[in-house]
Order: structure tokens, then C-alpha cells, then sequence
């Protein structure tokens, strides 16, 4: 069982899902979707693969001083 304010980690999620568990608005999550290739449509629906998005931002991590 997981305490509060933990949320289960999902491969797939909508935009709204992922800007929470993000911590960033919308808009913000949408633009790094679109730029990380992470995006995908399934019927009407968009997801976003965190996966690959997670890749996308490591890429924009500073380095240990």
C-alpha cells in the first residue's frame, strides 16, 4: 500500500495526469512532450510515454560539483 501523497509511477498518462505528477502546469508538460518525441495518439486520446520523456530531461541534468 502506498502512504498519501505517493502516486504510482505509469508508463502512460494525459497531459493532465503527468503535469501533476511533474509538479508543472500543463502547457509546460505538453512542450516538453512534444519536444522528448514522447507523445503518442490512440484514437482521440493523447498520452505521453514517461519513459521517454524522463530520458528527454536527464539530458538536462548539471553536473555534480
Amino acid at each position: 500500500m502506498m502512504s498519501l501523497g505517493q502516486k504510482e509511477k505509469k508508463r502512460f498518462v494525459r497531459y493532465k495526469t503527468g503535469a501533476e505528477i511533474y509538479d508543472v502546469c500543463q502547457s509546460t508538460f505538453e512542450k516538453w512532450a512534444k519536444e522528448a518525441g514522447a507523445v503518442c495518439k490512440v484514437g482521440k486520446a493523447v498520452i505521453v510515454d514517461c519513459e521517454v520523456l524522463d530520458r528527454y530531461l536527464e539530458a538536462f541534468r548539471l553536473p555534480a560539483e
